[in-house]
């Protein structure tokens, strides 16, 4: 049997073509993901767009100095996005700077002196009784009870619980028939048990219940305007979302208040395989009240047997009561998540923060002078671009054909990807953004460079371009790479120890340090392995940049026979 041959085998440098083709798809598949997904153009930052910029200084009450951590930080984080949302705003950004600072960016086209007002203001949270919810523009539906319901219920703790309208795997309402959903609004504003309000509270009664008719939850104008300026004391109307829909709400006077929840907090019930739940623990007097309050709503029938858990004038739960609740502490329970709820424990919890927070600047930018920023930027990139193809078409000649096509493929992909990441993770391009931009623009050529300079090196020891190709890579590659892991880790420790638009340089500078590797690898290298087939560049044409005699090149060692030596004869 023969000895099978032994042999190199193919790598996939040998098979160039592969490299490219896989380059292009990916390069093809990106840009069709931005034109299907709209977003042609990258987000832009404050600077470059226009808008409002706004920091907050966290203030502590006296004695709670510890209340400035990390958790409540987020929590207030959390609670400003959702003002901002209200207002309409969908490109707006909220991001701790620090440890006391809050930046709010607020793009074009939004009221400045209104974004002001809600970020700048604490938090408002209550507790009211619910009178009528619906789905908000249609009418209201009969819940019949003794059926599964989809809401949270509140309990006390250790006791039946009290769930959540919106995610309760399945309790009963109280009543054994099914009723509509809410009461003559005239009765839930009642302060007691009498048949007929005062004259007065029949006015207030009748504009209340107009305008709840009239509300449409599922427009954010009206969101923004439901419950404004709304009293304590008074009855009012608001808005939540019960998963995807819009509801609205008709809700009486505040019955406890959000400053007397003591704590709330996230939990897995093991116990009875209930899941994730939120406990809270309520004051002394928060106690009191909130007994009371569920003892009257477990008496009466859905919705009226829920409160709403109202934050800024929105409902963000509405659990059902099926007894009172004593001893001052509860639980709410349903088919929450994990995530949901540490939302809602941490809303719960806002209320009680000794956290307040003082305006520390208000930075507005006009569209005008945004544009002049982008503008000049764009105008540095191209006069950073332009010196670095003068100095590769002077130095490397027909080199540079395939220095060039590699940057272009380079820019084709971190203009995809930014475009791309604007409305899947909020990145904006800010003006440091694209100083980060500019100098990847060095960094890549820098890798080309070290390329060419080593199969130069290898002609000038006197072998042809095809194999200078191929042994220049290996020891090209690791100059490369360590290059731009140095780069890389510049970047990422920059992003993580800084705040706010350094952030952007960074981001982008790690990004077009990874992209840097991924067109080295997969383009330029490949290019340079089929163009090296060529006459043109394999046969070292003067205008090629691969010219032996310019380089200086050694001819090729080549293996001689000794002369023999004469054989001189000897006399016998």
């Amino acid at each position: 049997m023969a000895a099978p041959k032994k042999g190199r085998k193919a790598s996939a440098q040998s098979k160039p073509g592969r490299s490219l083709a896989l380059i292009l798809i990916a390069i093809a598949a990106l840009t069709g993901g931005m034109f299907a997904s709209g977003h042609t153009t990258p987000r832009l930052g404050i600077d470059l767009a226009g808008g409002t910029s706004i920091t907050l200084r966290a203030e502590a009450e006296p004695g709670q100095e510890s209340a400035i951590n990390k958790t409540n930080m987020d929590t207030a984080v959390q609670i400003m996005e959702r003002r901002v949302n209200g207002l309409g705003v969908s490109e707006a950004e909220v991001q701790t700077q620090g440890d006391k600072n809050i930046i709010v960016n607020i793009p074009k086209g939004t009221n400045s002196k209104q974004a002001r007002d809600q970020v700048g203001t604490t938090a408002k949270l209550y507790f009211r009784p619910v009178l009528q919810r619906e789905a908000s523009g249609g009418a209201a539906q009969p819940e019949p009870s003794a059926s599964p319901s989809g809401s949270p219920s509140a309990s006390p703790s250790g006791s039946s619980k009290a769930t959540d309208p919106e995610k309760s795997t399945g309790s009963a309402t109280p009543s054994a028939t099914a009723t509509t959903q809410g009461r003559a609004v005239t009765d839930g504003l009642k302060a007691d048990d009498s048949p007929s309000p005062k004259a007065g509270d029949d006015g207030d009664a009748a504009k209340l219940q107009a305008a709840y008719t009239a509300l449409d939850c599922s427009k954010p104008a009206q969101r923004a305007k439901a419950g404004k300026d709304a009293k304590p004391a008074d009855a009012t109307v608001a808005c939540g979302k019960d998963g995807d829909v819009w509801t609205k709400f008709l809700l009486g006077p505040v019955a406890v208040d959000g400053t007397e929840v003591k704590d709330a907090q996230a939990s897995f019930d093991t116990t009875r395989a209930a899941g994730w739940q939120v406990d809270m623990t309520f004051t002394g007097s928060g106690s009191k009240k909130f007994s009371n309050i569920t003892g009257e709503l477990s008496k009466q029938s859905s919705p009226q047997n829920e409160f709403a858990i109202v934050l800024d004038d929105e409902v963000v739960s509405h659990p059902y009561v099926q007894q009172a609740i004593t001893g001052g502490n509860a639980q709410i329970s349903g088919s929450f998540t994990q995530e949901e709820a540490k939302s809602l424990a941490n809303m719960l919890s806002y209320g009680a923060l000794p956290l307040t927070f003082s305006e520390d600047s208000v930075t507005t930018v006009t569209a005008a002078l945004g544009g002049e920023q982008l503008h000049a930027g764009l105008i540095a990139g191209a006069i950073g671009l332009a010196l670095v193809v003068i100095y590769l078409l002077v130095y490397y000649r027909g080199l540079s054909v395939i220095a060039i096509l590699s940057l272009l493929v380079s820019a084709a992909l971190t203009y995809t990807i930014m475009a791309l990441l604007g409305p899947t993770i909020g990145f904006a391009l800010n003006l440091p953004a694209v100083c980060g931009a500019i100098v990847a623009i060095g960094i890549t050529a820098d890798s080309f460079i070290v390329y060419f300079e080593r199969v130069r090196d290898e002609i000038r020891e006197g072998r042809t371009l095809r194999p200078a190709v191929e042994r220049a890579w290996p020891r090209a590659r690791r100059t490369i790479l360590v290059s731009d892991f140095v780069s890389f880790l510049a970047a990422a420790v920059l992003f993580i120890v800084t705040v706010g638009k350094v952030q952007g340089f960074a981001f982008t500078l790690g990004l077009t340090t990874l992209l840097d590797v991924v067109v080295v690898f997969l383009f330029t290298k490949p290019l340079l392995t089929l163009l090296a087939r060529t006459k043109f560049y394999g046969g070292g044409h003067p205008w090629s940049g691969l010219d032996p005699k310019r380089l200086g090149a050694r001819p090729p060692l080549r293996r001689t026979r000794r002369p023999s030596a004469p054989i001189e004869t000897k006399e016998a």
